[in-house]
């Protein structure tokens, strides 16, 4: 019985990477139809959306299934739970890419984003996709030191989706109204998509360290 546990405790690690892969995935193909105005692509990541949220229900049945069974305590507890919260975050990070793309299907023919702001959106989505690729390296090998490259890379992204901010009320900001919500709506999307990725981070160096520690030399 103990050896069917442990097979189940690594089907759980796998689906979970198997998820983080179709995430980061669907944030590199939001990302390029954002800031490429490519509709096709938009609308094959809004359609591609429910594979994510299929995967991580899948897994969530499975994890309540192990509690139920097998009933583990300590660490195996721990991850079985953490396995559930971090399939919620996987999910939203997927929602986020779908919202993205979005965005860029209701805009089409024309860019999303007024010109000024264009490279700025552009450093987000490839940060982003940075993020989830690591984050998907994370899951696989349990890394602290990857857990701490996400965090300083979100540190970047925060200070984008600031600098959107001081753009779009700035008084030098010519862009319409419609101009204004785009810029913020996709520059909060950006921010929450690595925001999820930072809290699966930090879950992960729990199971690997024991300690909720921040994993930063400022700590």
């Amino acid at each position: 019985m103990r050896e069917v546990f442990q097979q189940e405790l690594a089907e759980v690690r796998e689906r979970l990477v198997s998820i983080a892969e179709l995430v980061a995935i669907s944030i590199d193909h939001a990302t390029t139809a954002f800031n490429n105005s490519d509709v096709s692509l938009a609308e094959t990541v809004i359609a591609d959306d429910h594979r994510i949220d299929e995967q991580a229900l899948n897994l969530d049945e499975l994890a309540i299934n192990i509690l139920a069974r097998q009933q583990p305590v300590a660490r195996d507890l721990r991850i079985v739970v953490s396995a559930l919260r971090i399939s919620a975050s996987l999910e939203r990070m997927g929602d986020m890419s779908s919202h993205i793309a979005q965005l860029a299907r209701y805009r089409y023919p024309d860019k999303v984003i007024a010109k000024g702001l264009r490279t700025t959106f552009a450093e987000m989505g490839r940060l982003d996709v940075e993020i989830a690729r690591k984050l998907v390296e994370l899951l696989r090998t349990q890394d602290v030191a990857i857990a701490e490259d996400i965090r300083n890379e979100d540190d970047k992204v925060d200070e984008l989706h600031l600098s959107v901010f001081d753009k779009v009320l700035g008084e030098t900001w010519k862009g319409a109204a419609v101009d204004t919500v785009d810029a913020t709506l996709a520059s909060r999307y950006h921010e929450r998509f690595a925001d999820h990725a930072v809290s699966i981070a930090k879950k992960v160096q729990y199971l690997a360290t024991g300690s909720w520690v921040d994993p930063s030399p400022s700590a």
